[in-house]
């Protein structure tokens, strides 16, 4: 049903000067899954998950969530985002970063505090809540920023790259989490990744390729179409130029 159409890209390209990033790229994403975006680097996952947040505009075609044309400015309250590289300031706390991340999405006092032990106690840095940014390790930068990402329980999380640096046991740990979410909270997750293993947790997979969706579909159709026992070898053909037809 459109209703339960989460995410609708319709014939989007995005160029920026001379050089097309992303080819008519058309997908739609239904609530309540776990979409990965699969791809080499410099393949157009960056740029279209920015579409999809609102925080760049398609050159041609459409980009709807939630019903909602994008960009829309009352859309962000809805939306948790963790980019590629971390947006937090050095010279600040973890808490510090926590709290005026929280007040930006509405979130003061109590519930703000007690949705921050929880955020901070799921990606293992309740110890290091009070910890300037700068004395933080690139890994524990992503998990803070994956943190800041879920503060305000958003109906849609969008991850790219959010598992770079982290060790395998958190790893885990963190995807154990976004599957609860998705099944028990309902929340629909974009995530983009180069850890094939990973690919295993979603439920739809999307493989982009120099800007052009090679294919997509759920990992099951996925193999059967490339004709092969695993994600990894659907990966190599469709990351080599296959298609999704």
């Amino acid at each position: 049903m459109e209703s339960q159409v989460w995410i609708k890209l319709s014939h989007v390209n995005r160029s920026f000067g001379t050089q097309q990033v992303l080819h008519d790229i058309s997908m739609q994403i239904p609530r309540q899954q776990i979409c990965g975006l699969l791809g080499p680097s410099g393949s157009g996952k960056t740029t279209l998950v920015k579409l999809i947040a609102g925080i760049d505009t398609a050159s041609q075609g459409t980009v709807h969530v939630m019903g909602e044309k994008m960009p829309q400015f009352q859309m962000l309250s809805k939306l948790g985002y963790m980019a590629q590289s971390d947006a937090l300031y050095n010279e600040l706390s973890a808490l510090d970063n926590l709290i005026f991340f929280g007040e930006l999405y509405g979130l003061r006092g109590k519930p703000l505090r007690a949705r921050i032990e929880e955020v901070m106690s799921l990606v293992n840095l309740s110890e290091h809540l009070h910890k300037k940014i700068h004395q933080y390790s690139g890994g524990m930068k992503r998990r803070l920023s994956l943190a800041i990402s879920l503060l305000h329980s958003p109906s849609l999380l969008i991850l790219d790259e959010p598992t770079v640096g982290i060790d395998p046991i958190l790893r885990k740990s963190i995807w154990k989490e976004l599957n609860r979410l998705c099944t028990e909270e309902g929340v629909t997750i974009l995530v983009t990744t180069h850890v094939m293993d990973e690919a295993t947790h979603c439920d739809l997979l999307g493989f982009l390729r120099a800007g052009h969706l090679t294919a997509f579909g759920s990992p099951q159709e996925l193999m059967q179409k490339a004709d092969s026992d695993s994600i990894e070898e659907a990966f190599l053909i469709f990351g080599n130029g296959g298609n999704a037809s």
